[in-house]
């Protein structure tokens, strides 16, 4: 069964499922940046501007990062956090864990990055 157990193609997978998944969240963030950060404020994430710059490198370029796999600790922790205030100012207490805007997916890509943060990059990383 050890031909099973491949640490560096999970770390892969795990770097590319979750880079892929926040390229794809920060994208439309640049592209309707006033809309989003209108939205921002409307959640109390003050200055908006300002934090929705901070996600977007953290979801957008983070991604592209853990794509390519350079600087995957600091793009996974930058991803972890990002989940975290996601998870406190939008979704707990709104929502429950599971159903429509449910958090379990927010929890899932929390873990990820916590792995990532934990296991670093792996082999087919810089």
């Amino acid at each position: 069964m050890d031909y099973f157990f491949n640490p560096p193609l999970a770390h892969l997978l795990l770097r590319l499922v979750l880079g892929i998944a926040f390229i794809i969240h920060g994208y439309p963030k640049i592209k309707n940046f006033s809309g989003i950060a209108g939205w921002f404020d409307s959640v109390g994430l003050k200055p908006a501007k300002f934090w929705l710059s901070v996600v977007i490198i953290a979801e957008f370029f983070g991604g592209v990062a853990l794509v390519a796999g350079i600087l995957v600790e600091l793009a996974a922790f930058l991803i972890a956090v990002d989940m975290l205030v996601a998870m406190w100012k939008v979704k707990w207490g709104k929502t429950g864990f599971t159903g429509d805007g449910g958090w379990e997916l927010d929890l899932a890509y929390l873990i990820i990055a916590i792995s990532l943060i934990l296991t670093g990059g792996g082999l087919y990383a810089f």
